[in-house]
């Protein structure tokens, strides 16, 4: 009865332990895990193949959809993961058809299964390193094949062109060189084609290319020369003619005949001897000749046909009959070896046999092994199901246990009476226990592992068997392959010895019938000799004439006398003749030259005729105008439209809230019901197209409650939207909306005032067509046009306000996009105004405040400003008070400012640095005599030196008057400290408000201004914030003279870099044809612009300078893609300030040719395609089209910033003003724009002059820097042996003059901002001036500085190539001036010096500090500013490593480029973003934490990434008990921190991996975690806690962690690195990107890339792990392709001071070592660059004491002393770099390698740089950017 009662409890009891018993033997010893996602984590170790690859996804199981299948299997058509197919030669396929991807080993094909042309091997059959290079007739080092291939056992070459043989060994016919040897190539014969015409190609030696048989009466090496006896052209003309010298020689070129002496005289042989002596010596050589002959003869006649001929004809057919028993004999051993190979090959069939045999058996056991894996497979499944099982068992016993209390409630049972039945339980369990059911079945389970561990072990041994077996199989076919060669060698001696028997029976017959011919000369002889003998007989005769010839010659002699007393006498009058003639000339040369006088007298007047239509271009300026207006008036309707669609957007974003309200308001009341409807909801949410906010968020709890299944966790997701502060973030939708409203409605206000502004713009462009120098008509225009833009710049303001407060309540993403497209609106307006050149009237009560559009930190040490100024002499308020103000530029305390004014009937010049006014009068020219038309007047300021210039033009001509006035500021001032929001800029008058400074308080100007420049920017009137009293229609604008000054403003165009020009439809002007040509003429000081670009969809056509040379690429369809066409041989420098003209030539729509200055720099051939373009763009483009597709083509996407004229096409001028589509660019080209004023240096760069100074006498000099770098040399002079520099020491300047130092006190000057400094050296003191802080020393050398040199001295900025103590420096200079002996003082203009050497003199892209940033406080914390300054300071002491670098990035110039190379330094990449990944702790570290970050730790970061895994963000403290980290998970974005002992997890629903850029916040509150994603997706989770006890220390970790780190918290596959691109790190709203330490981190790179490693410019390097290491006997081998021509490539060195280092110096390769014994080296210089862009190979061969060097090929090598006590050390490898501590100081370069390196491998073992021992510094593993 106890027993029954007790049964509700017990029974649940026993249901459980039967079901845990049955199920202990399948899970004892098991162990189980589960991920984050709940799935299981086990896995099965599959075997390995042959190859040694493993793999993890059993063949044809079922992968999730949402899961990638492993390396080496892809995904089929139903879903299921199968192995590649790739014969062990790839490592993926491709999903569906399982091509392979990426085939290894020199394989091709879909399966990796065949060698690629030029390779030859049994890639299925063979093991993988089979496909080797063709041995034709050398592998590698001399492959002159096509392809290869095998026949009959051998292996037989496709030649290429040049070459012939079986193995290529030799070269074809007409071409000539060694193959065999290494490093020669068969060349063209070359005879000047005078070899045999019959013969299809040049008959020449095959080795040594000397011509054999040269025609045509040539002879020479090449048959270049004519035969003696002939002269001519034997080259080109062919025309080698017999000299007509009697049988003497003759000149080789001309013919003439060569005298036997040099003073012999025509018409005699014998000018100095007798005629009886020449008959003797002929005599003589005559009875010589017959001597000779009778020898010949008597040797003919000796001759015999008998028994001596005979024993000779004999002894050669004896000798060939010894050749034929030789030949024979080896005959036989051919075929006796012919007998072996048979055999051998048939033994090599019965291996082959076997092999199959055993192949067959591995396919067998392979077979047994995947039923084995799927039996395997079958007992995961089970044991799976079991963790099922446990999982069910689990839930029974909370079941049970929430049931057991549930019956001991409803019996009312008393805890006695419940162990009295537990008891009772306990011991039936004890009884079920007893009988033991399972054990049979649990022997049968081991016995069946046993057997299937048996059998496993032997299916392993059997494939080790099988692999030894393959093993063979290659050396045995090595062997047949050695013997098959042998007999093809041996088959060509047999052939060879067949062909000199055949040679010699020839030679037999030749010999034979040149006996017979002897035997014919013979007889021919004695015939010629009878003849001789006739001759010399009428010779005698025949010379007795010559005594009668010569005295007849003396005669003529006599008579030539004569005749040369004649021609003399002749010669005066001639003289005399021409003389006259001479002076008839003069006269007429005077008539003509008065003829063209007055020819050019008239046309001028015809000229002024002309001009006198329209003298000052009314019409044009207010067509100009007109434009302007038009263009504003559409990007108000523009920004218009935007703001709507902000609006639009807000009433979206709240009516989404709204819906999230009430949903949460209808899941707090009805919770039960919502888990019932779950089924409905889902299917409600399938069929929604649509889906609103409200919609998603009841889709997301309907998945949790489908997902989870349980009412617990339904109530905790109902609890946190119950905590999302639904109120408050309907508040700031609300407030958002407000403010889009106000919006909208300034946005209507702005429209309001440009629809009349559109309505003036059409009548005023009506009339205008018929514009008669209407004066009325003009004035009513401008009047409009002030009216307009007053209007708009006052709404301006407000609408620039609401939009910021917008921007801040609504950061989304949509609604920030639009405002920022206002915002570039609105600028693009601005910069429209500022490029009106009109000028305004000043009544004497009006002024103009304008907005001076610069960083008024540039102006401080520096400022010039330039404005035109005309007088209205006729106003009679001038004759009652003259002195007028005209302008200030200051702080609105009347402290540091500049002004113009007229005091005294002068133009005063008066400006105020912090002391005493300076006040500059221009008394050279009073202002009573200016002309009453426009003059020119610049001021300008350099330190405290002040000038000012006066240009008054002349109407007629170009003439100019010039007066110039100079002054300068007696006190300690020279820094102009303006307050950017106390700085104001009046003109013409200031309003009544504004207190002037007494030098400047008076009346207000009456006449015309127009502004000019400020330093190098465009500025003008129009470009105000207020207007005072200005009213166009009383007072209009005065006309200004376009051909007043000498620069011709109706041609030329200024470009600022952020303005454009569009032509539309330029075929209206011209017709793309045949030959299309675009021409333009370009000066500029820059580096980078735009200057055309054409696009039509996909299509494009731009041309580009790039580092100061043109750049074209060009698309117009081609099936090959774009091509390129660059002056890469640097032929013409467009950057030198220089007009340059440029001309683009398409020619017959296939051929593109660049044209620079009339001289042809480079041409391209294309597919042949016409120009599909109708509009161009000049000088830049709108930002949505550089930022389009074609981005990535482009080599940058800035603006042209310079001058421009005389743009055409097709021949037809252009007007670029004229042009609708035009905008922000000016007429003129202002000569300040063109000066380079300011220099950037990247730590290897320096720039050099050569002037008449003299630094050590009376000097004075200054200049202003920039940098973030403690350590420099500014400024350096040596003369003698005195020195005197300025540099950087520890954040400190330091002055050395003649080893006088001064140092400045303050040590924070490298903080990224502009310092001024000022030098002074005077007889009795040097003097530094830092920002006006003085610091002095007495001069001791006294003497020394009294003597002063005009010679000529050079002097360097920012480094020196001599050895200094200092290294040079990295940074800006700017704004350079100093004392000269040969001009005044004026500011250095860097384009006009001698030497530049990698610098860049245009833009200083150095920013601040970023860790500097980390330390700001509020306003009023000065001190602790000056603290944290100082631990700056040494932070940057204490960090050493070349990865600090990274932090430069953006420092530098991005695309500098090294002279000799093809590449910029620095790929194109985005810009402060980084690349993580590549090796398993890429990271970055920052060693600064803020104090409060236990109380508030806000995160926001940009990222990138197609990663599934990885660790973004991580910072713990020492024990990793407190931890915060970022990272992710199958794609998913993970929050994690602790709280407590809690952790906190937040996960997002969707995936980022989709290689988009996307933003993330992540914070950590009090009390709550939020993650934000895009600004759109909120997660939040709230916790308890107290924040005082959550403590972590330093570092930081981006990208990745240290290895050891965070395996405590995060699951392995997410503490490995992030692989992909970081961008944006902020902290609490500060931005962070000073890291202290990076390993393998390098620039977020963009386009194309490939396999590879990459060394950046920022410095790194890879040391390999201990398995790799350079002894004394070795072979390294890898591929280059560098951005730098010179840099280190490999390092090895020992503790006892050997070393071994390889390195390129200016495109020299050098391996240098020591071995004990002393330093040997060798190098390789390539004819071609090896900075050229393409993969160049080098290997390196070690054999004790000899070096061998091979760079593509060229090879050299070096004899070291030997060293008998060397020894093996194995010391590290260094790859790239290397640290300074460990480079001898004899070694050329220092630097590290910039570029790519692939395929490195020692003694033929590949190097894996990713499982390196370390990797330092900016190094990207396994990815390398194409371009």
């Amino acid at each position: 009865m106890a027993l029954i009662s007790a049964w509700p409890l017990v029974s649940p009891i026993l249901f459980f332990l039967r079901c845990f018993s049955s199920s202990t033997a399948s899970i004892e010893g098991g162990f189980f895990q589960f991920d984050i996602e709940g799935s299981s984590a086990v896995s099965v170790q599959e075997a390995t193949d042959f190859r040694g690859q493993q793999q993890t996804v059993a063949t044809g199981s079922w992968v999730p959809f949402a899961e990638e299948c492993q390396e080496g299997f892809y995904r089929t058509s139903s879903g299921k993961c199968s192995p590649c197919n790739c014969n062990g030669n790839a490592n993926r396929c491709l999903d569906g058809s399982g091509i392979c991807v990426d085939c290894q080993r020199n394989t091709t094909g879909q399966y990796c299964e065949q060698c690629p042309d030029g390779f030859i091997g049994d890639v299925v059959r063979g093991v993988p390193t089979f496909c080797q290079p063709c041995p034709c007739p050398l592998p590698a080092l001399a492959n002159f094949a096509v392809s290869c291939y095998r026949k009959s056992g051998s292996v037989r070459c496709v030649c290429k062109e040049n070459y012939a043989g079986p193995n290529c060994e030799r070269c074809a016919p007409g071409y000539y060189g060694n193959p065999l040897l290494i490093g020669s190539t068969c060349k063209k014969c070359d005879c000047s084609g005078n070899s045999d015409p019959n013969l299809i190609f040049e008959d020449c030696d095959e080795v040594t290319g000397q011509c054999r048989n040269c025609l045509s009466n040539t002879t020479g090496f090449k048959c270049e020369r004519c035969a003696p006896g002939y002269y001519g052209d034997a080259r080109f003309a062919k025309n080698c003619t017999e000299c007509n010298c009697g049988g003497r020689m003759c000149d080789s070129q001309t013919g003439e005949c060569l005298a036997d002496s040099p003073e012999s005289s025509t018409g005699t042989d014998c000018p100095t001897i007798s005629c009886d002596k020449c008959i003797w010596d002929l005599t003589d050589d005559i009875r010589l000749a017959v001597l000779a002959i009778d020898e010949s003869k008597s040797t003919l006649l000796s001759i015999s046909t008998g028994v001596a001929a005979q024993k000779r004809l004999n002894e050669l057919n004896f000798t060939t009959t010894h050749l034929q028993t030789a030949m024979s004999t080896k005959k036989n051993h051919a075929m006796l070896w012919t007998i072996q190979v048979d055999d051998t090959a048939a033994e090599m069939n019965d291996l082959l046999r076997e092999a199959a045999t055993l192949d067959e058996q591995g396919n067998e056991a392979s077979s047994k092994g995947i039923l084995v894996q799927k039996e395997t497979m079958e007992t995961n499944n089970r044991a799976t199901q079991l963790v099922q099982q446990l999982s069910n068992m689990r839930e029974n016993i909370q079941e049970i246990s929430s049931k057991m209390k549930y019956y001991a409630i409803q019996q009312e049972l008393s805890p006695e009476e419940i162990a009295q039945k537990l008891s009772v339980a306990e011991e039936m369990l004890k009884e079920i226990k007893h009988r033991k059911p399972f054990l049979n079945q649990r022997q049968l389970a081991d016995e069946e592992e046993n057997a299937a561990e048996e059998l496993l072990q032997e299916v392993e041994e059997f494939h080790e068997r099988y692999n030894d077996t393959r093993s063979l199989v290659s050396d045995v076919l090595e062997q047949l392959s050695e013997q098959d060669v042998k007999l093809s060698d041996l088959e060509e001696a047999l052939d060879q010895a067949l062909d000199y028997i055949i040679q010699t029976e020839e030679i037999n017959k030749e010999n034979t019938d040149s006996l017979q011919r002897h035997e014919q000369q013979h007889e021919k002889i004695k015939d010629q000799t009878d003849e001789v003998n006739s001759i010399l007989l009428t010779a005698s005769t025949i010379l007795a004439g010559p005594q009668k010839v010569n005295s007849e010659l003396s005669e003529v002699i006599k008579n030539a006398s004569g005749f040369y007393a004649e021609i003399d006498g002749a010669k005066k009058e001639l003289q005399e003749k021409l003389a006259n003639l001479s002076l008839f000339d003069d006269d007429l040369v005077e008539k003509a030259m008065q003829h063209a006088h007055n020819l050019r007298r008239l046309a001028d007047e015809l000229d002024r005729n002309l001009y006198g239509v329209d003298t000052n271009g009314l019409v044009q300026r207010a067509i100009n105008a007109s434009n302007v207006y038009e263009n504003i008036a559409g990007y108000i309707e523009e920004a218009n439209k935007a703001a709507l669609l902000a609006l639009n957007t807000t009433n979206r974003v709240n009516d989404a809230a709204v819906g999230i309200d009430t949903q949460i308001i209808y899941h707090k009341g009805k919770s039960e019901e919502l888990l019932n409807r779950a089924m409905e909801l889902q299917r409600t949410a399938d069929d929604s197209n649509d889906l609103t906010i409200a919609d998603t968020s009841r889709l997301v709890n309907g998945t949790l409650a489908r997902m989870n299944a349980l009412q617990s966790q339904l109530m905790t997701a109902i609890t946190k939207m119950q905590s999302a502060e639904p109120v408050e973030a309907r508040e700031r939708l609300e407030q958002a909306k407000l403010k889009t409203a106000e919006a909208v409605s300034a946005t209507m206000t702005v429209t309001q005032a440009t629809t009349p502004m559109d309505e003036n713009v059409r009548l005023w462009s009506q009339n205008l067509q018929d514009f008669q120098h209407n004066s009325a008509a003009y004035d009513s225009a401008v009047h409009s046009a002030g009216d307009a833009v007053k209007k708009l710049t006052e709404v301006f303001p407000h609408l620039l306000d609401k939009l910021r407060s917008v921007e801040q309540k609504a950061p989304a993403n949509n609604i920030s996009s639009s405002i920022q497209r206002i915002r570039e609106l609105i600028a693009q307006t601005r910069s429209v105004a500022s490029k009106v050149q009109v000028s305004m009237m000043f009544g004497g009560q009006s002024a103009v405040e304008v907005d001076p559009k610069i960083n008024v930190e540039e102006l401080k040490s520096f400022t010039s400003m330039s404005l035109y100024i005309k007088f209205q002499k006729d106003n009679p308020q001038l004759a009652a008070s003259p002195d007028r103000f005209i302008l200030y530029l200051g702080n609105k305390n009347a402290k540091n400012y500049i002004g113009l004014a007229i005091k005294n009937d002068n133009l005063v010049y008066i400006y105020n640095l912090g002391g005493q006014d300076v006040e500059i009068p221009l008394d050279a020219k009073p202002v009573s005599t200016w002309p009453s038309y426009f003059s020119i007047i610049k001021i300008e300021r350099i330190g405290r030196h002040g000038k000012m210039f006066l240009t008054v033009p002349s109407l007629s001509s170009t003439a100019e008057e010039k007066f110039i006035k100079k002054g300068e500021v007696l006190g300690p001032g020279s820094l102009l400290n303006l307050e950017p929001e106390n700085t104001v800029f009046y003109v013409g008058g200031v309003p009544p408000h504004f207190k002037l400074p007494p030098s400047l308080n008076l009346p207000g100007f009456i006449g015309c201004l127009e502004l000019a420049t400020l330093n190098d920017d465009v500025i003008s009137l129009y470009n105000f914030k207020q207007v005072y009293n200005i009213d166009t229609t009383t007072s209009p604008p005065c006309a200004r003279n376009k051909l007043a000054f000498t620069q011709s403003r109706a041609v030329s165009y200024f470009f600022d870099g952020s303005g454009y020009a569009l032509a539309r439809n330029i075929e209206r002007r011209g017709r793309f044809s045949q030959v299309t040509r675009f021409d333009i003429e370009v000066r500029t000081p820059t580096d980078n612009g735009l200057i055309l670009l054409m696009i039509n969809g996909s299509m494009f056509f731009s041309l580009e300078m790039h580092n100061g040379f043109l750049y074209l690429r060009y698309d117009f369809g081609f099936s090959t893609g774009p091509v390129l066409l660059e002056d890469s041989m640097k032929k013409a420098q467009i950057n030198d300030a220089k007009f340059h003209e440029i001309s683009i030539i398409y020619h017959n729509s296939k051929k593109m040719i660049l044209v620079v200055d009339r001289r042809h720099i480079k041409s391209v051939d294309n597919e042949r395609t016409a120009m599909p373009f109708k509009d161009i763009y000049i000088g830049g483009a709108p930002t949505e089209i550089l930022h389009s597709s074609i981005s990535s083509h482009l080599a940058g996407s800035i603006g042209f910033k310079g001058c421009m004229k005389g743009f055409q096409f097709q021949k037809k001028d252009f007007n670029l003003l004229e042009e609708p589509g035009t905008l922000g660019i000016s007429y003129g080209c202002p000569e300040d724009s063109l000066i380079s004023r300011k220099a950037y240096f990247n730590g290897e760069s320096f720039i050099a002059s050569s002037q008449k100074i003299s630094l050590f006498s009376e000097f004075e000099g200054g200049f202003n820097f920039r940098t973030l770098q403690p350590n420099g040399l500014l400024f350096y002079y040596s003369e003698g042996s005195d020195i005197l520099s300025i540099s950087m020491d520890r954040g400190a300047v330091v002055l050395n003059a003649s080893g006088t130092k001064i140092q400045s006190p303050d040590r924070n000057y490298n903080d990224g901002k502009t310092h001024f400094i000022i030098t002074s050296i005077t007889p009795e003191r040097y003097e530094l001036v830092v920002d006006d802080k003085k610091q002095t020393k007495k001069n001791l050398a006294r003497d020394r500085a009294g003597k002063s040199s005009d010679s000529v001295k050079k002097f360097y900025f920012g480094g020196s190539p001599l050895r200094t103590q200092q290294a040079n420096f990295t940074g800006c200079i700017s704004n350079a001036y100093f004392t000269r002996l040969d001009r005044e003082v004026e500011v250095e203009d860097f384009q006009q010096y001698s030497e530049k050497v990698h610098t860049s003199l245009y833009g200083c892209p150095v920013e601040s500090p970023p860790v500097a940033l980390l330390h700001k406080k509020g306003k009023n914390s000065s001190k602790a500013k000056g603290n944290h300054n100082k631990k700056l300071g040494r932070d940057k002491d204490k960090i050493s490593q070349p990865s600090t670098g990274l932090k430069k990035l953006y420092q530098e110039v991005k695309t500098q480029r090294d002279p000799q190379c093809h590449l910029p330094i620095n790929p194109k990449a985005t810009e402060h973003a980084y690349q993580f990944g590549g090796t398993a702790n890429s990271r970055q570290e920052f060693d600064h934490i803020p104090k409060d970050f236990s109380q508030r730790a806000q995160f926001s970061i940009s990222l990138k990434t197609h990663s599934s895994h990885g660790m973004i963000f991580y910072v713990s403290d020492q024990k990793e008990t407190n931890f915060m980290a970022l990272f992710v998970a199958h794609g998913r974005l993970i929050f994690m921190f602790n709280a407590g002992h809690q952790k906190i997890r937040i996960k997002s629903q969707e995936k980022y991996n989709d290689g988009l850029w996307h933003n993330v916040i992540f914070m950590r509150g009090k009390n709550i975690g939020r993650l934000i994603i895009d600004g759109l997706r909120v997660l939040e989770e709230p916790f308890s806690g107290n924040a005082n006890s959550w403590q972590v220390t330093e570092p930081l970790y981006i990208g990745g962690v240290a290895p050891g780190k965070a395996v405590k918290n995060i699951q392995i596959n997410s503490v490995y690195s992030f692989s992909g691109c970081l961008s944006n790190l902020q902290l609490n709203g500060r931005s962070i990107t000073s890291a202290s330490q990076a390993f393998s981190v390098t620039p977020c790179f963009e386009g194309p890339s490939e396999a590879g490693t990459y060394f950046s410019s920022e410095g790194g390097y890879v040391v390999l792990d201990e398995s790799f290491s350079l002894g004394l006997k070795f072979e390294v081998v890898f591929e280059i392709r560098p951005r730098s021509s010179s840099g280190i490539l490999l390092h090895g060195h020992s503790m006892n001071g050997e070393y071994l280092n390889m390195h390129m110096r200016n495109g020299q390769v050098t391996v240098k070592l020591n071995n004990g014994i002393r330093d040997f080296s060798t190098s390789v210089t390539l004819k071609q660059s090896l900075c050229d862009g393409r993969w160049h190979r080098i290997a390196v061969i070690r054999d004790a004491n000899v070096v061998q060097l091979d760079v593509d090929s060229e090879v050299n090598h070096v004899v070291g002393p030997l060293n008998p006590k060397a020894i093996d050390h194995r010391e590290p490898v260094f790859i790239g770099g290397v640290p300074e501590s460990l480079l001898t100081s004899s070694l050329t370069t220092r630097n590290s390698f910039i570029g790519c390196i692939r395929n490195f491998m020692i003694d033929e073992k590949p190097v894996s740089f990713s499982k390196a021992a370390l990797v330092s510094g900016a190094v990207s593993i396994n990815t390398c950017p194409a371009a």
